[in-house]
């Protein structure tokens, strides 16, 4: 680990010259990420910017939680609202979906680093995510994306037991990934339905499931949490009739618990993932 901290202080004096812009989400890679520019930025003397993305696919929540990191830090976050679903190749939720997703906002991302005179653009993957499938990482090499993390071998467990020593309140964030994840490739994403599956998972949060998915198949809405919540979920009684007001017909949970991409093993059994 002090190995690959310490490739890591390196690569960001390097990525901060010029000036940086880093692809903040809240979640705790962008906020360890955010973290160490800033100490890098300032021991150099170089401009830094935070920009979240505001789209249609993500949890109203995940700002809050954005804007508290990035006071902890000590940096300004810009908001950059993007139209994801204007784009029939992102709405119509086909199996290449992230690439042209990331394509969008990274392009985004690159013009406004340009308007501000910062020479880098960076994003916070790690080592796992490069294990994954995920279409959006090629759209991050095409367009010169620094993914500083993963390029110093940090995985999750790195990124999290870094951001503890750091003090970072980001530090036990479960994952949030978009909410276009919730829905079998090839069914179009809409507005009004990623909405329902937003007020979902809160309700889920409110009854202490933290970390959940609400996959959607139809009508029916399939719960995935751990498998040692399985009990804890029989006593929230009204959770059901709650979830059904949303307009989902039917409640299942998932048996084999939660798992994060779930929704490409699909893919997987293909060979197209």
């Amino acid at each position: 680990m002090e190995g690959k901290f310490q490739k890591l202080q390196n690569r960001m004096a390097e990525c901060v010259k010029g000036g940086l812009c880093v692809a903040f989400s809240g979640g705790v890679d962008s906020t360890l990420l955010l973290c160490l520019a800033k100490e890098a930025a300032d021991s150099a003397g170089e401009p830094l910017r935070a920009v979240l993305f505001c789209t249609q696919l993500h949890p109203p929540a995940d700002r809050d939680a954005a804007e508290r990191s990035a006071k902890q830090i000590g940096v300004e976050m810009d908001v950059i609202e993007v139209d994801e679903l204007s784009r029939p190749e992102i709405s119509h939720n086909p199996p290449d979906r992230c690439y042209h997703c990331k394509k969008l906002l990274f392009e985004t991302l690159k013009s406004f680093a340009a308007e501000h005179g910062l020479a880098h653009a960076a994003d916070g993957t790690n080592a796992d995510d490069l294990l994954e499938y995920r279409p959006g990482l090629r759209a991050l090499k095409e367009l010169g994306i620094e993914s500083p993390l993963a390029e110093c071998g940090l995985t999750k467990d790195d990124v999290r037991k870094l951001a503890g020593e750091k003090g970072l309140q980001a530090k036990n964030k479960p994952a949030s990934p978009c909410l276009a994840t919730r829905l079998p490739y090839g069914t179009k994403l809409d507005i009004e339905l990623l909405t329902r599956i937003a007020q979902g998972e809160e309700l889920l949060h409110r009854e202490d499931f933290p970390v959940c998915r609400l996959r959607v198949h139809g009508d029916v809405a399939r719960l995935e949490i751990p498998r040692e919540d399985f009990g804890r979920l029989e006593a929230c009684e009204s959770l059901v009739q709650k979830l059904k007001a949303l307009g989902f017909s039917y409640i299942t949970l998932d048996l084999e618990g939660f798992r994060s991409g779930s929704m490409d093993e699909p893919l997987k059994r293909t060979g197209e993932g």
